[in-house]
């Protein structure tokens, strides 16, 4: 399966349909089927925008460090020019949950789906494979 390592609290608001589209600042052509990873680095959880994003997740909701927690699918890869960036300012929650600069990219997550079980496991850079069989 092709998996996306994403720090927290950003995992959790995918999984939790709170946030649709993933900023990076290198573009995928991969198109398809992905696994959203929760990483193991942790969060200040200190930081006003940290408490901001919290906020928007269910009350009492654990962060799932070191596990792959949803699938969706990654149905685009859109270049931020500067008309993206004003009309993704609008949508006040997206534009919080990502960095919306020109230059970077949108990737467009749809049909995202919580895991019943999340697959504890130790995450890469970009976009991986993991075997459950290992």
């Amino acid at each position: 399966m092709k998996v996306l390592s994403i720090k927290e609290p950003f995992a959790s608001l995918i999984s939790n349909g709170i946030k649709k589209i993933e900023t990076r600042s290198w573009k995928t052509n991969y198109r398809g089927e992905i696994y959203i990873h929760a990483s193991l680095k942790k969060i200040n959880f200190k930081d006003e925008r940290t408490q901001t994003l919290i906020k928007l997740l269910p009350a009492n909701y654990d962060l799932k460090y070191g596990m792959i927690i949803c699938k969706a699918k990654l149905i685009d890869c859109v270049y931020m020019d500067k008309d993206f960036v004003c009309e993704i300012k609008k949508d006040e929650t997206e534009s919080l949950c990502g960095r919306y600069e020109e230059g970077r990219y949108a990737w467009v997550l749809g049909e995202i789906e919580p895991l019943k079980n999340e697959i504890p496991a130790k995450g890469m850079l970009g976009i991986w494979n993991f075997n459950q069989e290992e």
